[in-house]
């Protein structure tokens, strides 16, 4: 089974799979006192393959301690559609900064509650892609209802009050318009450093996120699925059916605010609506998250910071139904040591 991961020799015994998590020990220490929490759990675009290399990625090129917690379905295999189960959500007690690409989940009481005492406590969020509508909770009585991504009690629930958008539309025509990001060419943010370029197959999507936010990345609708695809040129029909000039204005795809949260608690917050593990192939999409884990730590952010990809990354394309079947955390060891026998 090629899970396209990291090669064992690169890990020894600084990796393991605990049963439920992935976790990555790194040997080198610099930052081993902060522990990163990734939370794998969307049907389309393959957190459960890009997640992984970004844990493997901050583990062995900058030395942080990271854990991937996976939906799973009850045979425990890891099953995105699934979702209602999120085990090994635990870890989060003791994490440092919640890396999210979740999709409307639908976890119950004591699952929320883990999360929800997280983001109460003030530490570090870094959204990814779907995560502006992670949470579908059906159940009325459930009392993290208004998580719920179109909560009328907290308006368009946990994605739009703290990550700063919830779920609005494609933007871009999904599946044939790729996305360039457009940084600007003066008063960089951080976490821009060492970004020449941000390319991805995904579409931008339509996003507004609240005044106390900074936008630091635009997205270019392309007229194609390539780098080397132009721009959208004038006004075009929409999925929705509507005629809209697609990049006047363009939309934001990536931003930071510090949020004062229930808690009267000050918080950090990354958000991109780009991602997928075929985005992640780009040097700039990947930068941009690792200078965002150091940004949301309070870390000095390096110049150019090292984000080759770790071992042999090979990602499936996205779409409703793509991920590999019958996959348990454990075969992501057990894998590797097959291969390098």
């Amino acid at each position: 089974m090629m899970l396209g991961l990291i090669p064992l020799t690169l890990l020894c015994q600084q990796t393991s799979a605990t049963g439920v998590n992935l976790e990555f020990n790194p040997s080198e220490k610099k930052n081993q006192n902060k522990q990163i929490v990734l939370l794998a759990g969307d049907e389309e675009y393959r957190s459960e393959e890009m997640l992984p290399q970004l844990a493997a990625i901050l583990a062995m090129r900058h030395g942080f301690k990271c854990t991937v917690v996976f939906s799973q379905n009850a045979n425990g295999e890891i099953n995105p559609d699934n979702q209602t189960n999120q085990p090994g959500i635990d870890a989060l007690k003791s994490a440092d900064l919640c890396i999210m690409m979740l999709r409307f989940r639908n976890w119950d009481p004591p699952t929320m509650k883990v999360f929800a005492d997280y983001y109460q406590s003030g530490k570090p969020i870094i959204g990814i892609r779907t995560s502006t509508h992670a949470f579908n909770i059906t159940d009325p009585t459930s009392p993290y209802k208004k998580f719920d991504w179109r909560s009328k009690e907290w308006p368009g629930g946990f994605g739009k009050q703290v990550l700063g958008e919830t779920w609005v539309s494609h933007w871009g025509n999904h599946g044939f318009q790729a996305t360039k990001g457009v940084m600007p060419t003066v008063k960089r943010h951080p976490i821009l450093a060492g970004i020449s370029d941000i390319f991805g197959t995904t579409d931008v999507y339509e996003a507004a996120p609240p005044q106390d936010a900074e936008v630091i990345v635009q997205g270019e609708v392309l007229d194609g699925m390539l780098p080397t695809s132009t721009p959208v040129q004038g006004r075009k029909k929409r999925a929705s059916g509507e005629e809209q000039d697609l990049n006047q204005p363009r939309m934001p795809i990536a931003w930071v605010r510090t949020l004062t949260n229930e808690s009267n608690k000050k918080q950090r917050i990354f958000t991109t609506t780009m991602g997928s593990a075929t985005d992640f192939t780009n040097e700039g999409y990947r930068r941009l998250l690792v200078n965002a884990t150091f940004w949301s730590l309070g870390k000095s952010i390096p110049k150019s910071a090292n984000v080759e990809i770790v071992g042999d990354y090979r990602p499936s394309k996205f779409g409703f139904g793509g991920y590999k079947k019958g996959v348990r955390v454990a075969d992501y060891i057990t894998a590797l040591r097959a291969k390098h026998q």
